[in-house]
């Protein structure tokens, strides 16, 4: 990749709704939906876990919201489409744990203004950490093809599920999807899918046959475009043969184990903190939201074609430990211009990142599926209209 022209592969993968993993993710992030709902200035960090019909929460949470922790976890546990002993899990029958406790004080006098004589725009970051946010011009949503394809075969699965089109799937799913690109002066150009790998839960009756057949038809050639796929294209379908036991079932599952997924499937860079069942006083959530918007805003004002940006905090500081930009030579302006025009732009101290991309609102369980970027309806996607 380091030369000019040159061609390489990438992969990018995602998981469905029903993953073990994920099931834990929008199970965490819907718990903060609903203490945000009641209490906007809640602090939440839910983590949860599931095995074979249980699921846990745990973690802690300081708000004035009285949350019924069985009617929220089941409903989300239902919308998933867990609703039968025959899919390996039921949200009616399995067993709910909560342990919950409230936010250390040592940590909360660190962060919040209360008895500190701060401003909202003055609380301290969460927690220290590092954070990146990444941009490219070579989808709409400035995200990268490979991403945004193994999401979008995700979804369609989903689709097909629910509208009966294809009664055999179950909700746990995975993509992956290999493209052969071409360096341009820095910038990724995408040429051709060489590779899909789906991998999809089904019910006992279905044949293999039917499987591949229906997945090529109805998912792949549905959601890519007919000029990325040629005759040397790989499929590679249900590859291990069969995939009825999955869920919590066939794999436990835990918050926070899909960080990638989750992000830009592997490109850029990746501090390493998760997203779901934290409030935005977690720098792990909120700036990496915050740096995907100043990456974006970049790449929308023709100032790169591809950018990376890392912010980095610690506890209870809210400025911005440091600031770093690389454009990969896509820039029109120098690193240094495009640093300045960034902070010139953008407040990046979380109590003024939580008003501008207005994180209080319960929005967060559905950002827990297919990624959290390159959805043109979250704040964070909205480009800036920059000033330099």
């Amino acid at each position: 990749m380091s030369s000019d022209n040159s061609t390489f592969l990438f992969t990018s993968e995602s998981v469905g709704e029903g993953h073990p993993d994920k099931i834990c993710d929008q199970v965490s992030d819907a718990v903060l939906d609903e203490c945000l709902r009641q209490d906007p200035e809640s602090r939440v960090a839910c983590e949860s876990a599931s095995k074979t019909g249980m699921i846990m929460v745990f973690g802690e949470i300081t708000s004035s919201a009285n949350i019924d922790y069985q009617k929220v976890i089941r409903s989300t546990i239902k919308k998933i489409g867990y609703d039968s002993s025959d899919k390996g899990f039921d949200y009616k029958t399995c067993n709910v744990l909560v342990a919950v406790e409230q936010q250390s004080p040592d940590i909360s006098q660190s962060v919040d203004k209360s008895g500190r004589g701060k401003t909202d725009e003055d609380i301290g970051a969460g927690d220290q950490g590092l954070m990146f946010g990444y941009a490219t011009d070579e989808t709409p949503e400035c995200m990268p093809l490979t991403c945004q394809l193994a999401h979008r075969l995700n979804e369609k699965m989903s689709e097909l599920r629910r509208d009966g089109t294809l009664p055999w799937i179950r909700p746990d799913s995975k993509t992956q999807v290999t493209i052969d690109y071409k360096l341009d002066n820095g910038a990724c150009v995408p040429r051709r899918v060489h590779t899909v790998v789906i991998s999809v839960q089904h019910d006992e009756k279905v044949t293999n046959e039917e499987i591949r057949s229906s997945l090529l038809e109805k998912v792949i050639k549905a959601v890519i475009p007919a000029e990325l796929l040629d005759k040397d294209t790989k499929y590679l379908l249900n590859p291990s043969g069969r995939f009825v036991i999955g869920g919590p079932q066939g794999d436990a599952g835990l918050t926070g184990r899909k960080i990638i997924v989750d992000s830009y499937g592997g490109w850029g860079a990746h501090g390493g903190g998760a997203f779901s069942g934290k409030d935005y006083s977690k720098v792990d959530r909120s700036a990496a939201y915050a740096a995907r918007w100043v990456a974006k805003s970049l790449v929308k004002a023709g100032l790169a074609r591809r950018v990376l940006v890392q912010v980095s905090y610690a506890i209870g500081v809210a400025e911005p430990v440091s600031l770093h930009v690389e454009d990969y030579g896509t820039g029109t302006k120098s690193p240094n211009e495009l640093l300045e025009i960034i902070k010139n732009n953008f407040d990046l101290r979380p109590g003024v990142i939580v008003k501008e991309l207005d994180l209080k609102k319960p929005i967060y369980q559905k950002t827990a599926t297919y990624g959290h970027f390159g959805h043109d309806e979250y704040p964070w996607e909205k480009p800036k209209a920059l000033k330099f």
